[in-house]
């Protein structure tokens, strides 16, 4: 059971009018009931009347008051600097909603590396847009190295990509794991074998990424390569995933690609799985923001939601399966 003192405090709380309050301010300030009055333009008993239930309900005299005498007690000028902060918060209300409104609709503007495939941050989006239909979005694909620069600059919401080294002028969040693999199209002569191993894919002709290299982003991949040695005749390069594949399915050469992204077109017959087939190469995907940048309400409460769905799902929930 509470004490007694609790009780009474919580009912004081719950039961003080504010504009006892404010009377008592303004009683205090014009130095007088009748002043006070005047300045409130209520009547004078009024005034009275609401001191005296003010001195009821905290069980203190507040004011030593008489025939030409007007003093404030000690628990009177405690509560008055009490009534100045309350007065002080109240006030500021009105500015700090001013420029408030219910509805969100400010430009969210993201920048990702191409063909990000997540559904987390897909139902972010989806439940983003259904909280606050009228906000609005543009979604651009660049490489990482563009992203992270758009986000440094201050040209974008955030950014989702590929990380090889982390800026300190950023935040990052790590959005999930994915795995790559090698593969080839309907056309080349490995597709449809299954009894393949690493060694077979030496000196392959091959397509691949821009950041596939030992110093930028797609590094794990890289070096697979190298330790397979199909890294001497490179065919073809794109920043844009879709663009690997489609050189893929065309029969330039082997190429690397997420293994959770191409699981229809392994299903549909488009792509053949090669070695390795164990202990894939592992890339991290990264949210990139700017703190330091003035978002809007709506990149705020995106952002917020996103941390918070992620902070929600472990990480092993979000990554893909090997």
């Amino acid at each position: 059971m509470r004490p007694a003192f609790d009780r009474r405090t919580e009912r004081v709380a719950w039961e003080l009018d504010w504009n006892l309050l404010r009377t008592f301010m303004v009683i205090v300030q014009e130095g007088g009931i009748t002043a006070a009055a005047n300045r409130l333009l209520l009547k004078q008993p009024t005034v009275s009347n609401a001191l005296r239930r003010l001195e009821e309900k905290l069980s203190k005299r507040l004011i030593d008051r008489g025939p030409g005498r007007f003093r404030v007690t000690e628990a009177g000028a405690l509560l008055y600097r009490e009534c100045i902060e309350v007065y002080g918060s109240v006030a500021r209300l009105s500015v700090l909603m001013r420029d408030v409104k219910d509805e969100i609709t400010g430009h969210v503007r993201i920048v990702m590396a191409s063909h990000v495939v997540c559904p987390l941050f897909d139902e972010v989006l989806a439940d983003f847009h259904e909280r606050h239909p009228h906000a609005t979005y543009e979604i651009e694909i660049a490489t990482s190295a563009d992203v992270t620069a758009r986000v440094l600059q201050k040209e974008a919401s955030f950014g989702v990509c590929l990380v090889r080294d982390k800026h300190p002028k950023l935040d990052y969040a790590h959005l999930f794991r994915e795995y790559f693999g090698f593969f080839c199209g309907p056309r080349h002569r490995f597709f449809g074998r299954r009894e393949l191993t690493l060694a077979d894919l030496r000196g392959e002709p091959s397509v691949s990424f821009r950041t596939d290299q030992l110093s930028d982003a797609l590094r794990p991949v890289a070096l697979l390569r190298a330790n397979a040695a199909i890294e001497d005749r490179v065919i073809g390069v794109s920043s844009n995933l879709e663009e690997v594949r489609r050189m893929i399915l065309a029969g330039l050469g082997i190429g690397p690609l997420p293994v959770h992204v191409v699981d229809r077109d392994i299903a549909d017959g488009l792509l053949w799985r090669l070695p390795p087939y164990e202990d894939p190469p592992a890339i991290d995907i990264h949210v990139v923001s700017n703190p330091h940048a003035h978002l809007n309400r709506a990149e705020t409460e995106f952002l917020d939601l996103l941390s918070a769905r992620m902070a929600q799902t472990p990480l092993d929930q979000r990554n893909y399966a090997r």
